[in-house]
């Protein structure tokens, strides 16, 4: 396949991959029901071509000269530590006291998926949501606008680190449980299930009732892209009685928006439980660093740990307009042209992705509304593979912990665009929502409720079309 850069986007030469298919100018065929995609451009025409560790830290390869300046801006308070207050770096200090992490790479390593921590070690890119049991009438006004019900004081997130002089809440200690996955041609497959505990909590007993949720951080590519696909195409996909009788029931979760202060639809986060991309990043701020913006303007510090005692970095610590070069970098991150679809294995692959069920939720395509401040971002068509709804994945994945909509056993499909690259950007990158899958296939094993007859076809097959499927999912 020949390649042409121009200007930071893709223009690719090549015969049709799909020869007995018929191909649309929209770089997209079809097989047993679902859209096989024919084009590289899986971000539309900011795709890049950066095939390396830095494969997701580029811009949209279509953004203005004076956008991408934008960019180099966001991407400083994004990558750069933050401090604690007072400091001669002004733009930077507040953080904490209690925080998961300084800055936002330290989650999103290159830009890329975070990782379980090594046993023994402190977790940099996973951290433990939290709540208690709630009454839906008692705590109907937080439900509506939190989702859940937060610990009364370790609040709605593990800190595990503090400002000197400040305690962490606790630590989390992780360990694995192994067993092997036996298919049907009898190759055993070894997965592992994560036991997590708190040891040394600080502020008192975290209780018998106490909910977890691990999630670790995940990719930021194709994020403004995501937002730009129109809220009644993924209505449309939605299933929730599963009226079709397919075995698939997606649901929107329905979110509450800060900045218009009423319940939308959500797409972001491992239950999609946030609205947007700059919510979520105003999230990531005040649970992961303890800074405030404008939107959020507290953190996740109850008053049971006197946090008010230390000093702020302003009011609010991420200003405003930081706040907006953060969400346009993050809304900005280029995706990765796809590699290797002239290869007989991944075209195979290609067709048992759709034969056996998987396009069902991990929708390959979507075309993005209209932005008139974004055209880079407008009319694009995409290949994210999800539909961006909640599912059921059955008990083994399951966190107990309800989230606006979603249940404890139900999770947003994770676009699979990326993919791939996952571990050549973060070599120890884990898949899922808690990095417990090493490999991709051990992911495809993990899949239950919902997904459990793809699953389990997965079982079925021949060596040789696992690894075509796997080759598959390789080169996205």
């Amino acid at each position: 396949m020949k390649t042409l850069l121009l200007t930071g986007a893709l223009a690719f030469a090549s015969a049709p991959l799909f020869a007995n298919a018929a191909t649309s100018a929209g770089g997209s065929s079809e097989h047993a029901g679902y859209a096989l995609q024919t084009t590289p451009m899986t971000g539309g025409a900011g795709t890049v071509n950066q095939p390396d560790t830095n494969a997701f830290s580029r811009p949209q390869g279509n953004l203005s000269m004076t956008k991408r300046l934008d960019f180099s801006v966001g991407n400083s308070f994004f990558r750069n530590p933050w401090v604690e207050a007072p400091a001669s770096t002004q733009a930077r200090d507040g953080l904490g006291p209690l925080f998961n992490t300084n800055a936002c790479q330290g989650c999103h390593l290159k830009d890329g998926r975070g990782h379980p921590p090594a046993v023994g070690t402190p977790s940099v890119s996973l951290f433990l949501r939290l709540a208690v049991p709630h009454d839906p009438i008692e705590d109907a006004d937080i439900l509506r606008t939190n989702g859940f019900k937060p610990h009364p004081v370790y609040g709605a997130q593990l800190q595990t680190f503090a400002l000197p002089g400040a305690k962490p809440e606790a630590d989390m200690v992780l360990s694995w449980v192994k067993r092997a996955d036996v298919l049907a041609d009898g190759t055993e497959v070894e997965l592992r299930e994560p036991v997590y505990t708190i040891e040394n909590s600080n502020y008192g007993p975290l209780g018998d009732d106490l909910l977890i949720s691990p999630r670790v951080a995940p990719p930021m590519i194709g994020m403004g892209l995501l937002e730009a696909i129109p809220a009644e195409t993924v209505a449309a996909l939605a299933d929730p009685d599963d009226a079709n009788s397919d075995g698939i029931s997606g649901k929107v979760n329905q979110v509450w928006d800060i900045a218009s202060g009423q319940t939308v639809a959500g797409r972001f986060g491992w239950k999609a439980a946030e609205p947007n991309v700059h919510q979520q990043s105003m999230g990531a701020f005040a649970g992961d660093m303890g800074l405030t913006s404008s939107l959020k303007t507290t953190t996740d510090c109850t008053p049971s740990q006197n946090c008010d005692g230390w000093a702020n970095g302003g009011e609010p610590e991420v200003t405003d307009k930081i706040a907006d070069f953060v969400t346009f970098y993050s809304k900005s991150l280029a995706v990765p042209a796809r590699r290797d679809m002239d290869s007989a294995a991944v075209q195979q692959g290609a067709r048992l992705f759709n034969e056996n069920g998987c396009a069902a939720c991990h929708t390959p395509t979507h075309v993005t509304g209209v932005d008139p401040q974004r055209p880079d971002l407008s009319n694009q068509t995409i290949w994210p593979y999800s539909d961006l709804l909640l599912h059921d994945m059955g008990p083994a994945l399951a966190d107990g912990r309800d989230e606006f909509l979603a249940n404890g056993n139900e999770w947003r499909t994770a676009p699979l665009w990326g993919v791939g690259m996952a571990q050549q950007v973060n070599p120890l990158a884990g898949f899922l929502h808690d990095g417990r899958a090493r490999t991709l296939e051990e992911a495809i094993l993990w899949h239950g409720g919902e997904a459990q007859p793809a699953s389990d076809l997965y079982r079925q097959m021949a060596p040789q079309q696992r690894q075509a499927l796997v080759e598959f999912l390789n080169s996205l």
